[in-house]
């Protein structure tokens, strides 16, 4: 009876073993990456609604915020200290961090803009730019583009899309510090692979940021549980469905200068927030 048990238990860890490889085959990734692998650092408890991040010289230099308290944190991976940092605004939903090269940026979800002066010192403080346009939106999505010396917000959802079938996207010209009031360009949803089949058939991004190799734009949408891939001028180039077990609720996105990718997962009353390390090997498929 116990070589029954036991042979039996051999087949049910091997059975489990074929079905877990049989599904992370369905989950794709691009060029470079295994989406399934990830390394898992955990976020400490300031930062459990952690909405942005930016890789800033190192792992012990991200900057992150939190989508509360006006306040922008110095992250390490590997730290045991609390994350230091410095407040810029009043509290409000922000959720989206933009580094330049010269500038911080910090986005709220009315498409508020946030220059953030003076980071790193006691005297922190920001200059607001509003987004000219009416109507109800949301966005959690931005990006720099340093060809055109343009910051990008993405719509979550604008009344503007309403019906549309598309997603907006605005550009906020860095030279002038202005928004164009007309979008930039649109987002198909039409040519988006894989939204019919995920949670909403409408994309929804929450976090963005180029690649400093492949100079292209890569999108995580959080609700559609997709990463998508677009060129410079908005096309899009490919898509990749996110598993739940690694990405609960992805709302950050940045890129090391050689290529790896780390994005960060909110936290909720039943997981931690964390920030996965995805390396960056261009020669592997």
């Amino acid at each position: 009876m116990k070589v029954i048990k036991y042979y039996a238990l051999l087949l049910l860890f091997f059975s489990c073993q074929a079905l877990g490889e049989k599904q992370d085959k369905t989950y794709s990734s691009p060029r470079g990456y295994q989406l399934t692998k990830p390394e898992r650092f955990k976020v400490r408890e300031s930062l459990q609604e952690i909405s942005g991040l930016v890789y800033n010289g190192d792992e012990n230099n991200f900057i992150a915020n939190n989508d509360e308290q006006g306040k922008l944190f110095r992250v390490g991976l590997r730290t045991t200290s609390p994350y230091p940092s410095w407040k810029f605004g009043k509290g409000g939903d922000y959720e989206e961090v933009v580094h330049t090269g010269k500038d911080w940026l910090v986005l709220k979800s009315n498409g508020t803009l946030y220059q953030v002066l003076h980071l790193f010192t006691d005297t922190t403080e920001s200059v607001t730019y509003h987004l000219p346009v009416r109507g109800k939106k949301e966005f959690e999505a931005a990006y720099y583009d340093a060809g055109k010396n343009t910051t990008f917000v993405i719509c979550k959802n604008c009344e503007a899309d309403k019906g549309q079938k598309a997603t907006s996207v605005y550009a906020f010209r860095m030279d002038s510090m202005r928004y164009d009031s007309a979008a930039a360009f649109r987002f198909m949803n039409s040519d988006i692979p894989g939204l019919q089949e995920s949670p909403s058939k409408h994309f929804r991004p929450s976090a963005a940021a180029v690649h400093p190799l492949e100079n292209r734009v890569y999108i995580i949408a959080s609700i559609n549980r997709l990463l998508v891939i677009t060129d410079l001028s908005g096309k899009v180039l490919e898509s990749h469905p996110l598993r739940r077990k690694h990405f609960n609720q992805p709302e950050g996105i940045t890129f090391a200068p050689n290529g790896d990718m780390y994005i960060s997962n909110e936290g909720d009353e039943e997981n931690t927030a964390d920030i996965l390390k995805f390396k960056y090997n261009p020669h592997s498929r």
